[in-house]
């Protein structure tokens, strides 16, 4: 018996899995995995000051290569319910277009990994392999209690994952576009100048420490990090916000603090980056606090067997050769890439995180013929 992509799409978007809640979207993939033989493990993780997260390792057989599919059924708040068209948890279907909170990210791929197992299954058995998912519930969220400590939790329990495909929405107009060999890394700098208060009619009794900060994020913001390299564009620094909070106009600050994001490539490190901004600092004089929030490092899966089989799969099934990216922010492929190779491919992701989020059923059908294809091409067993 096969089963419907698109109709277990619709189940997990009727579970309202808004971070760090499950609503119940792991047991309806837990109970369908069980039923073709996994081995499901749920792991509930937490910290102090955290909510509790709620993930999903599943696994069929226990030779190795070991292929994993990764993804995350947590979604993000739907904003205003009442600017949507439809109910944002109601999975319905109109004009050819599944909507609902979710739908391109990710539950639609989560589907379709689901549905390509069973139809790859039932043509081929099981391989001599296996096969895995690993799904979380806290990547829309702090990614704390969700992907990496799961693959903490496999690492101390000898379990080995040989390669990954996370089906995150990676096509920006057409299935088939896009796929994603690495990301850019992620660092967001809080910087505070400090100076001394006083009257403004009076700035020689003050040590005013505003010119300072405004000079410093524009030798930052002007200066390019680099040109980009062969598999990613130029690193970008964005300021997102200048803060004094003075709400006097007659008084000299002490201090003025400033945020700014850098999304880099694999020419840097956040110590390297750490090092650059420090030298501007240096360059500009004063007394300066400078802290740095590494969400993820650059990394690149370069092209070969994984990216050939996935990209290959991609073109089998929709006669498009996909873009291999590393545009975009970042993903839990962040952290898998320490254990395997990993790339990424999904749906079109024109809609995520919006309101009337949707997607085509019809791509929905397609993306499991592609997974289903790309379990084939990686153990060389019958495509359909």
């Amino acid at each position: 018996m096969t089963i419907d992509p698109v109709a277990l799409t619709q189940d997990l978007i009727r579970c309202p899995s808004v971070t760090p809640a499950d609503a119940g979207a792991l047991g309806v993939l837990q109970r369908l995995l069980e039923g073709m033989g996994f081995v499901c493990k749920r792991l509930v993780f937490e910290e102090a000051g955290t909510d509790p997260v709620d993930n999903l390792y599943a696994r069929l057989g226990t030779n190795s290569p070991n292929f994993c599919f990764a993804g995350h059924t947590d979604v993000v708040p739907v904003g205003d319910a009442a600017a949507w068209t439809v109910d944002p948890f109601g999975a319905e279907i109109i004009n050819g277009k599944l909507y609902g909170r979710g739908t391109s990210d990710m539950k639609g791929a989560i589907a379709a990994f689901t549905s390509a197992v069973k139809s790859f299954l039932d043509r081929n058995g099981t391989p001599d392999g296996s096969i895995s998912l690993l799904i979380t519930g806290d990547e829309e969220g702090p990614s704390i209690n969700g992907t990496r400590k799961v693959l903490d939790w496999m690492q101390a329990n000898g379990e080995v994952i040989d390669a990954c495909l996370v089906g995150e929405p990676t096509n920006p107009r057409v299935l088939g576009d896009m796929m994603k060999i690495g990301r850019r890394g992620s660092v967001t700098a809080t910087l505070t100048a400090y100076g001394a208060q006083g009257h403004v009619a009076y700035p020689h009794l003050a040590d005013n420490p505003l010119p300072r900060l405004t000079k410093a994020l524009s030798m930052l913001a002007d200066s390019p990090l680099d040109e980009g390299t062969a598999h990613f564009q130029p690193s970008t620094l964005a300021i997102t916000t200048i803060d004094v909070g003075n709400p006097a106009s007659n008084v000299i600050p002490a201090k003025g603090t400033a945020k700014f994001n850098i999304r880099f490539n694999d020419l840097h490190t956040p110590k390297s980056l750490e090092a650059h901004i420090r030298d501007v600092l240096e360059e500009v004089g004063g007394t300066w606090d400078l802290k740095m929030a590494v969400s993820g490092e650059a990394f690149l899966t370069p092209p070969g067997a994984l990216v050939a089989t996935v990209a290959g799969a991609v073109t089998a099934v929709t006669g498009k050769t996909p873009e291999l990216s590393t545009s975009g922010g970042t993903s839990d492929a962040r952290f898998i890439k320490n254990f395997c190779p990993v790339v990424e491919f999904g749906l079109v992701g024109q809609t995520m995180h919006k309101v009337d989020e949707h997607v085509d059923v019809a791509d929905i059908r397609t993306l499991a013929a592609i997974y289903d294809r790309i379990l084939a091409d990686f153990f060389g067993k019958a495509a359909a």
